[in-house]
């Protein structure tokens, strides 16, 4: 009896082995080349390419910026920094062993502090630190400038942003649709160019949301900034646009242009304020029409891009 379960034994051992021994070369010959004859990532924390990857950023990295209220300027919006992406460059490289620097692959990194951590306050300008200008186009009246306007504004490839009169809107769909359909950013300018200082606070907030229900209406879209006519305001304005899910915005540079100015001192005086993060004020004038596009291919030439209210407090990066 021991004999017969001894040969057993034996002949389940000979059965098993072929099929553990398959089993085994199936397993290791399944592997990806790429994973037996490449370092990973995790396992290059002493690799001399990570090291030199490492010591590249810490030469050429910038720190992100946090968003604050400024003694003057009030709420700056923060801007993104700009540090190497060690383990993608390092992916970008292999299998060489030196650094080439035209394959390092950056990436943005954020602020701690963003604009919309901030207490309600106005915005004169955007970050400093950012190349970019914003246009605002403030519309209550100027009808017969606006469409060589936005043809200039088109010729140039720029897009502005319109803080509209609610009063304006109702009487005049076609041109805000005609403003809105071109591509640029459409705010909220209160219903009658009211002196929002003076107002009560239920005035004010029959003027911003009255303006609002009629952008609304009109282009199907709700404006996330206001603009406060001749730019009056208190504290109060400032709650009550934020309640209502809008920042307030003001401006760094005026072209004071409802005084009439001649073109050419309104340009040299808007241009020579100009720097990067500022906001420029404008309204649909003889002056704007005829000097808009001069001001604009100037501000260019001094390394500045164009943009909407949004793009400026936008902390992404312009790099070039």
């Amino acid at each position: 009896m021991k004999k017969i379960i001894y040969m057993i034994m034996i002949f389940i051992v000979l059965v098993s082995v072929p099929s553990i021994l398959i089993k085994t070369f199936t397993d290791i010959s399944s592997k990806p080349d790429a994973e037996s004859s490449i370092t990973t990532f995790s396992e290059a924390d002493n690799d001399e390419l990570i090291k030199m990857i490492s010591a590249y950023n810490d030469q050429h990295k910038t720190e992100p910026i946090n968003a604050k209220i400024d003694r003057v300027w009030k709420a700056i919006p923060g801007y993104n920094g700009l540090e190497v992406d060690i383990e993608a460059s390092y992916k970008n490289m292999k299998p060489s062993t030196d650094i080439d620097t035209n394959k390092i692959i950056f990436k943005e990194t954020s602020p701690e502090i963003h604009l919309s951590d901030l207490e309600p306050s106005p915005i004169y300008r955007g970050n400093p630190e950012k190349p970019m200008v914003a246009l605002l186009i403030n519309v209550a009246w100027g009808n017969e400038y606006i469409p060589g306007i936005l043809k200039t504004l088109s010729d140039n490839q720029v897009k502005a942003t319109f803080f509209f009169d609610g009063s304006w809107v109702k009487n005049n769909p076609d041109l805000a649709t005609m403003i809105n359909l071109e591509g640029h950013e459409i705010g909220n300018h209160a219903y009658s160019h009211p002196d929002l200082k003076q107002r009560s606070r239920n005035e004010t907030v029959n003027e911003l949301k009255k303006t609002n229900d009629v952008i609304e209406e009109t282009l199907g879209i709700k404006p996330i900034w206001f603009a406060p006519p001749s730019g009056s305001f208190n504290q109060e304005t400032i709650l009550v646009a934020n309640e209502l899910g809008m920042k307030t915005i003001l401006w760094t540079v005026d072209t004071v242009d409802w005084r009439k100015p001649a073109t050419s001192e309104m340009v040299v005086r808007v241009v020579s304020g100009v720097s990067s993060g500022a906001m420029v004020l404008m309204h649909p004038t003889k002056a704007v029409f005829e000097g808009l596009e001069t001001m604009i291919i100037e501000i260019k030439g001094k390394g500045l891009r164009l943009g909407t209210v949004s793009d400026l407090m936008s902390e992404k990066r312009i790099d070039d």
